[in-house]
């Protein structure tokens, strides 16, 4: 099979670059943080007691995932923080995590707070999901 390239001269196509290598620095010295992905879903009296929704606790049936990052010794205004639909990138003076994300979210739809005495940034992504029969609302 062969692959026909809008130019060429070029060695790759845009395709094959995978999403949010533009963040990426093989150079800088910073070191990554500490992190922990969790995630979420809303659930009510018919789901928790009634069992009469089709929702279960494995991740398919989540809406939202929460990525808990260990900052110590950052103060709120020395982060920088970017959210693509598939990638995180956060920057400090000492750290930075760049985290390709298992799925896809909505970055307009998505917060994060700074638990200061914990030293911890709390990032909630609402995810981006096909209707399928558990995801259907």
């Amino acid at each position: 099979f062969q692959v026909k390239s809008e130019n060429g001269k070029s060695i790759w196509n845009t395709e094959e670059i995978p999403e949010g290598s533009e963040f990426d620095d093989t150079w800088d010295p910073r070191e990554q943080p500490e992190y922990e992905i969790l995630f979420k879903q809303c659930v009510g009296t018919e789901d928790v007691f009634f069992g009469m929704s089709r929702k279960d606790p494995s991740t398919a049936c989540c809406e939202d995932m929460v990525i808990k990052i260990k900052l110590p010794e950052t103060k709120y205004s020395d982060i920088t923080l970017d959210i693509q639909d598939k990638v995180l990138d956060l920057r400090t003076p000492r750290k930075k995590l760049l985290l390709h994300l298992p799925y896809h979210v909505d970055s307009k739809n998505s917060k994060a707070r700074f638990l200061s005495e914990e030293e911890t940034l709390e990032v909630t992504l609402r995810l981006s999901r096909k209707f399928d029969f558990i995801n259907f609302a």
